[in-house]
């Protein structure tokens, strides 16, 4: 029976292109979840957009002295160009400054607060002299108050990941004018009462049903949520760039990022009902008591706004589902420190897919993907993965295989004669990667994935080296035809094995081995209107799709056809070249 699948992905801040910290840590990860799903034949459903209402975007509309509505125009344009170039198949991908995003929004507030777990409290704030006006959390640098690191932010420490009140930081400073004279003021809010809702996150977090958490992430939440000492949040801002709050009063003030963000994952699923013409199929994936496991693909420093926060926040509101998994990746590094798009150290996803092929990529950041530990990026690494690891083995099994058996057998798949043990065991050993890698991916280990069918293709050129095929043909034609048919079958299982992470050169195998058809559907763009103006938005259409998670079987005197490299190999002067020495 089909299973239900809600893949919610974080939303990025529009402030930027995405680097590849981003993709290798919360983008790429969800795309090979919900490609593998697909395969199975499950109902999947992946939601996303850009985060337009966050600091980041106001800050650098400060900087270039134009509105953050300008932002937004320039860069969730090119945020949707990215993942169609890198092939992320979002169901649908949108924004949040759109109608719908404030209905629902206001909604959930107003809901919160009539339920009691809002309430209005006066608290202080920074309020910038030199600047004369309130300055957000991402509007203030200091020291943190945790760690000591020099650099935090006025909400969040990149260095240990600790979230506080902008004025817990030490040594504070304005972000705009790099001014220390600054004051706490009293300024009324409203704020989410985590407090209160304390309780229902104890018995949602120790259910029973989070043995499969990873446990960095599982440990972390419950020591938060057990330990009591949950406060009241502050959810609004003295800013005027957001979602407006729907109490009268409050007019110059808005809804803050945090809370309206997380909110994305419904309300895109609501505007995704409604584009589809069905309005209301959004409550069968997010009705409590539905039969779907909510996934949400984060970086490690979401973690407590998706395992605390927005918990809260779907058990205040009632009635809705909360997350099955959060499979939160640590941080892809570059030589040591932190991507950082605010401050400048990035290495742009849609830049460097101008340079080298989409697979590639995928395959390298799937490779050294962040999955328990952080990990270093470098481009000695970037070469040496693809020249020794995916063209070397992969690649190259491919290539010869396909050109030897087009060339020498008429451009058909030859006939095998009877096979034997060894014909046997391989087909076995790679036949049994449907098992082996799929609970791999179904688990999110999508690094041992990888490796795991990295070893499959290579029991293939290991068995290939036994049987020389190439030198086979001169004095055994037919155990030489057997033994091609025998690696030809392995390679059309092994493109499935890897077409969640290798999803354009697996349909390039595809149709080298003679078959017609896409294994994955298409991405579309369209551009929807509603009470707020027009905007893009990025959908999968899934009808085209053949691609199955099984071993079919190869037929004989298919006609192949003319088959060309997957990957080019690199020289080594890439990694001067990219490095600029």
């Amino acid at each position: 029976m089909a299973e239900n699948i809600l893949v919610c992905v974080a939303w990025p801040y529009v402030n930027g292109l995405q680097h590849i910290g981003h993709i290798a840590g919360a983008y790429l990860p969800p795309d090979i979840f919900a490609r593998y799903h697909r395969l199975r034949g499950n109902n999947v459903l992946m939601v996303s957009g850009s985060d337009t209402h966050g600091t980041p975007i106001t800050v650098r509309a400060d900087q270039e002295k134009v509105t953050p509505a300008e932002i937004v125009e320039r860069f969730h344009p090119l945020m949707i160009q990215s993942y169609l170039k890198l092939g992320l198949t979002f169901d649908f991908f949108t924004h949040t400054d759109t109608a719908n995003h404030w209905a629902v929004t206001q909604d959930m507030f107003l809901t919160h607060l009539r339920k009691g777990y809002i309430y209005r409290d006066t608290q202080k704030q920074i309020y910038s002299l030199s600047d004369q006006r309130w300055l957000p959390d991402r509007y203030v640098e200091g020291t943190c108050p945790v760690c000591g690191y020099a650099e935090a932010r006025g909400d969040q420490c990149d260095n240990c990941g600790s979230t506080y009140d902008a004025t817990e930081l030490k040594n504070p400073r304005s972000k705009i004018s790099g001014g220390t004279d600054l004051e706490a003021r009293d300024t009324e809010h409203f704020f989410l009462d985590l407090a209160r809702l304390n309780p229902a996150l104890e018995a949602w977090i120790n259910d029973g049903r989070k043995a499969h958490w990873r446990a960095s992430v599982l440990n972390f939440s419950k020591a938060q949520i057990e330990s009591h000492e949950l406060r009241g949040r502050p959810i609004t801002r003295d800013i005027d760039w957001g979602v407006e709050i729907p109490v009268p009063g409050f007019e110059t003030k808005r809804i803050y990022v945090w809370y309206d963000a997380v909110i994305g994952y419904l309300s895109a699923t609501q505007e995704w009902a409604q584009i589809s013409g069905q309005p209301d199929a959004w409550h069968a994936w997010w009705d409590a008591g539905a039969d779907v496991r909510i996934y949400n693909f984060i970086g490690k420093d979401n973690i407590p706004f998706h395992t605390i926060i927005w918990p809260a926040m779907l058990l205040g509101y009632g009635g809705l589902g909360t997350p099955y998994d959060v499979p939160a990746n640590e941080y892809l590094t570059m030589s040591g420190s932190k991507f950082s798009k605010s401050r400048g150290r990035v290495i742009a996803i849609l830049d460097v897919l101008e340079r080298y092929d989409p697979d590639p990529w995928r395959y390298v950041l799937t490779a050294m993907a962040p999955e328990s530990n952080d990990s270093d990026f470098t481009w000695e690494e970037f070469v040496a993965r693809i020249n020794n690891e995916l063209l070397a083995n992969w690649g190259n099994l491919v290539n010869r295989m396909l050109s030897f058996a087009y060339k020498r057998y008429e451009q058909r798949v030859p006939a095998p004669a009877a096979l034997d043990a060894s014909d046997e065991a391989l087909l076995a050993t790679v036949r049994s990667g449907f098992e082996s890698v799929g609970s791999l991916y179904a688990a999110c280990k999508f690094k041992a994935a990888l490796a795991e069918t990295q070893r499959l293709s290579q029991e293939v050129n290991r068995y290939l080296n036994d049987k020389e095929p190439w030198k086979t043909i001169k004095t055994d034609a037919q155990a030489a035809a057997t033994s091609v048919y025998v690696a030809l079958q392995a390679i059309d299982w092994l493109k499935t094995l890897y077409s969640p992470v290798l999803p354009h050169t697996s349909q390039l195998v595809h149709e080298y081995l003679g078959y017609d058809g896409q294994l994955f559907g298409r991405q579309v763009t369209e551009t929807v209107s509603d009470a707020r103006g027009a905007h893009q938005v990025l959908r999968y259409d899934g009808s085209p799709a053949i691609g199955r998670w099984e071993p079919g079987s190869l037929p004989v005197g298919q006609a192949l056809r003319e088959p060309a490299a997957l990957y080019k190999k690199l020289d080594e002067s890439v990694v001067a070249n990219e490095i600029g020495v």
